[in-house]
């Protein structure tokens, strides 16, 4: 199967679906028929039918259901785990989703198809053919494609084929949902394989996946050379929440950065600060900070590989993560001693053409009616918020506008949210259904209602717009205004090299 890119026609994925459907109408929609499904490069090796009469684990009345798990085996080293949950005919509401991992994926949570099911959708989820472990990507191209974007698309083709053998009929529409490692699944499948979902939420999306994990990388050979304790972190987490308090709303003055935005003047004023609230933290800190709040650059030539831990963010979240150079240079190599020159050039070159999702040119997954929305946050050090914005921005000047590209394409920065739990917003509407009144009503999102919620009590509660408008607060009220575009380093193309199959 071809996929999505330039010269690469994304209708022979299509018409190898369209003909797999066709050879299974003679099944019976029943899950024995199910057991003999053919699959192309794979099979069905297990179908269970769950029954509201039974209990789960916790005595529960179980969610009604057939589970189908299949295995692919698209490549010699591929091993691809899907599961695909299916409602009761009677309860189908005629959609499917697509559900994004995590991390290193490797595993399969059953129970988030679980929720889904019970409120009527057919939905699925891959491990990515990274089982048992990221081990399993070491030296193995195979590996790679599959964790970077064939698992993925194939997981969809398999489930649709599934869905039409099963209901007799395929999805009316399909919507794909991920965060983190599945926010870069979703932004694959937008680029690559445009025709595979109506709508994708990307949340924290990992898409600019080489850059990212250099990063980390590069944090991890500071922090080993120049520790931090915790107490000098939250020193330097209040020093970036109290220089940026001017810039922001009342509400959240001095408690987090809605915009970490900024320059080498504010990366020294920020350290000062510091170290003015902190005098343990000596001139190697402050040395090691500046490294940390700029992010790497190639040792040779100098070009931006990616930007660096966002002002008022956690370090503890910004580092680790090594397994993709372990996937290149093994298992046994001393990552510590990787150098920012030709070593990152020789780790960009075999896995950035599979893992990365950079391209801008979403005009086949526009034309077709598709609808995406992207959330980053500002206090996510894990995956920064910074080149999923130039992301956007790149997209906005592929259209022509920024008109054109929010008609279909939405990005929101949410202030003080981390990767997990974080100083501000923890609280969003929805954004899945979003993605699905948008898409089949076309009533676009703009205005949402985010708050933080700790213990059931809400601390705080405004709105929220998408970028570039951001929310102050004038004359005793919340209110929209436009805001500053661009205002990251991009990264440099030769670290986000073209998409390969």
């Amino acid at each position: 199967m071809k996929h999505y890119s330039a010269g690469l026609p994304w209708h022979l994925g299509r018409h190898f679906l369209l003909s797999a459907i066709a050879s299974i109408t003679a099944l019976a929609a029943s899950p024995e028929a199910l057991k003999q499904l053919p699959i192309d490069a794979g099979k069905v090796v297990e179908v269970n039918s769950y029954y509201a009469s039974a209990k789960d684990a916790a005595g529960r009345n179980e969610v009604p259901r057939t589970v189908v798990k299949i295995v692919l085996n698209p490549g010699k080293d591929s091993n691809i785990n899907v599961e695909i949950s299916l409602p009761e005919a009677e309860k189908w509401n005629k959609r499917f989703i697509g559900l994004g991992n995590g991390g290193s994926a490797g595993r399969i949570s059953s129970g988030s198809l679980v929720g889904y099911t019970a409120r009527g959708y057919a939905v699925a989820t891959t491990d990515m053919g990274t089982a048992p472990n990221s081990d399993s990507g070491i030296g193995k191209p195979d590996v790679w494609k599959d964790f970077g974007y064939r698992a993925t698309h194939l997981m969809t083709t398999v489930s649709k084929q599934v869905i039409q053998a099963y209901y007799g009929q395929a999805p009316e529409f399909c919507y794909f949902n991920g965060g983190s490692t599945g926010g870069q699944q979703a932004m694959q499948e937008a680029q690559r394989y445009p025709e595979d979902y109506d709508g994708i939420v990307a949340n924290v999306p990992a898409h600019c996946r080489t850059p990212l994990h250099a990063y980390f990388l590069w944090n991890e050979q500071i922090f080993h050379n120049c520790p931090f304790t915790a107490a000098q972190e939250e020193s330097i987490i209040a020093a970036g929440n109290e220089y940026m308090a001017s810039q922001e709303m009342p509400q959240t003055a001095g408690k987090l950065v809605s915009d970490p935005r900024c320059n080498e003047k504010d990366i020294a004023a920020v350290i000062a600060l510091a170290r003015k609230k902190d005098p343990t933290l000596t001139d190697n800190h402050a040395a090691a900070l500046r490294k940390l709040f700029e992010g790497p650059k190639h040792a040779i030539t100098g070009e931006r590989i990616f930007d660096g831990i966002p002002f008022g963010s956690s370090f503890k979240i910004a580092h680790g993560h090594l397994y993709l150079f372990q996937w290149v240079f093994g298992k046994d190599k001393d990552l510590m001693s990787l150098d920012f020159g030709k070593d990152i050039d020789t780790y960009t070159e075999k896995l950035g053409p599979y893992l990365n999702a950079e391209n801008a040119d979403l005009t086949a997954f526009e034309k077709r009616g598709g609808k995406l929305i992207m959330i980053s946050g500002s206090a996510d050090s894990c995956v920064p918020y910074h080149a999923t914005l130039d992301y956007y921005e790149r997209v906005i000047q592929h259209f022509g506008s920024l008109e054109k590209a929010a008609a279909f394409c939405k990005f929101y920065v949410v202030p003080g949210m981390s990767h997990g739990p974080g100083p501000g917003i923890n609280n969003l509407p929805d954004m899945l259904g979003l993605v699905m009144t948008w898409r089949e009503k076309g009533e676009a999102p703009h205005t949402l209602k985010a708050k933080r919620v700790v213990e059931g009590k809400t601390e705080l509660d405004f709105p929220l717009y998408p970028y570039p408008e951001k929310t102050v607060w004038e004359a005793g009220a919340f209110k929209a205004v436009s805001g500053p575009r661009g205002g990251v380093e991009r990264v440099a193309e030769k670290f986000r090299p073209k998409a390969a199959e």
